[in-house]
């Protein structure tokens, strides 16, 4: 059976909660700024008749006042937002113990568990939420009504303000795919930039393109747009506050310099391994396996990946293990041009410490001094910052600029 997912967008919502105050002013052209006194603050919000004059969010007061000479200016007030928003969402949670906030103005609802205890109808519920919204709070929301998270955030963007609409597995290549890409949630400018040079310009566009091309072209990103593009988004809507563990965690990094030589190819792991196993110990994680990723100058790719026992946040035995599947995989002769170290079948560490056995208690205790060596590492760069402090037994080329990614790593 489908989910039946809920994006609920309220409508202009800085805008509408300053004109609960001002009612007298719902018919002129209206916006919320950061200072009103200032030509050169910044639009933060805009009410309906704002936007016929083309008025837009972020741009500059003077730029705005051009447009609509008109155009009257409030105040933002940033406590009371926050306090309509969490209303608002408790009124969510009368329907649905699934309740994703998405900013301080949209919530993802999943309905699909609680569906029946209102009438079965999923756009009936959305329409009887829009009324809920409008009398008790006085304000008005358009609500996506998909099958998953993404369509649902389309839907709520397809009609505004005040409308429900519903985005279906029948009828989504017809809604959808004409739409320009650039309305797909996560399509920023740059993969829209991408995209365009190889003729796409449509969410359709995406979904008929090869997958694999994409993940060349985007690494893991494109392939996932192409997933949301052809209706394939699976992600849960996760309640407020709930963390969920990563199922991976890496790092990858494209040189400005090929790598050439197994030194240099080592030194990019061990800085990718280090930068890896940092965010393991942060999330209290450790590894069973890890996963390393080549691309070559033509952007032929080649992954390789390898159970590791014990589980382990340590950058050496990462980078080890690395360097194990690149000496198997790769002719060291031939040069690289970007990498990606992955930790993956992660455990929590307080489990992974349960797995080891009596037999490897010297082990053990050698290990035990590594992670709180690494630990400390950890310390200095949280106080001095990431470029601070390197293991010593990291290569030589590791302190090199053109071998240093920045601080949390970067995507292909």
């Amino acid at each position: 059976m489908d989910r039946v997912i809920f994006h609920c967008d309220l409508n202009s919502f800085y805008a509408s909660v300053e004109l609960l105050s001002h009612p007298e002013l719902r018919h002129l052209p209206v916006a919320v700024c950061g200072d009103p006194a200032s030509r050169h603050g910044i639009i933060l919000a805009k009410n309906e008749p704002a936007k016929a004059f083309q008025v837009k969010t972020a741009e500059t007061i003077w730029q705005a006042k051009k447009k609509c000479p008109g155009l009257v200016l409030l105040p933002a007030h940033h406590g009371l937002y926050r306090d309509f928003s969490r209303k608002v969402n408790s009124l969510y949670h009368e329907y649905t113990d699934l309740v994703e906030p998405f900013g301080i103005d949209e919530s993802w609802l999943d309905v699909t568990g609680t569906l029946h205890l209102f009438g079965g109808d999923g756009p009936a519920l959305a329409d009887h939420l829009r009324d809920e919204v409008r009398s008790r709070f006085g304000l008005t929301i358009s609500v996506g009504v998909s099958f998953n998270k993404v369509f649902a955030k389309l839907g709520s963007d397809y009609k505004k303000p005040d409308a429900t609409t519903v985005i279906t597995q029948e009828n989504f290549r017809g809604m959808v795919w004409p739409l320009p890409v650039t309305d797909l949630l996560y399509v920023g400018r740059a993969a829209a930039q991408t995209f365009e040079k190889f003729g796409i310009r449509t969410i359709g566009d995406l979904a008929s393109f090869d997958r694999e091309q994409l993940f060349s072209l985007l690494g893991k990103s494109g392939a996932q747009l192409h997933d949301f593009a052809s209706g394939e988004d699976r992600s849960p809507v996760a309640p407020a506050g709930q963390y969920t563990p990563p199922k991976s965690i890496g790092n990858g990094y494209t040189f400005p310099k090929n790598l050439q030589g197994r030194e240099e190819i080592r030194a990019g792991i061990a800085q990718l391994a280090d930068q890896t196993a940092t965010r393991l110990r942060m999330h209290s994680m450790k590894c069973q396996g890890i996963s390393l990723s080549i691309r070559d100058p033509n952007f032929r790719d080649i992954s390789r990946q390898m159970r590791l026992d014990p589980p382990t946040d340590l950058a050496r035995e990462l980078v080890q293990a690395a360097m194990e599947l690149a000496d198997a995989c790769w002719n060291m002769s031939y040069p690289i041009r970007a990498l990606t170290v992955t930790a993956i079948y992660l455990i929590p560490a307080e489990e992974a410490g349960a797995q080891m056995d009596l037999f490897s208690a010297g082990q053990e205790v050698k290990r035990r001094r590594l992670e709180r060596l690494e630990g400390t590492i950890d310390a200095i760069r949280a106080k001095y910052g990431p470029g601070s402090i390197a293991p010593a037994s990291a290569p030589r080329d590791l302190s090199q600029e053109r071998h240093a990614p920045p601080p949390g790593g970067s995507s292909l």
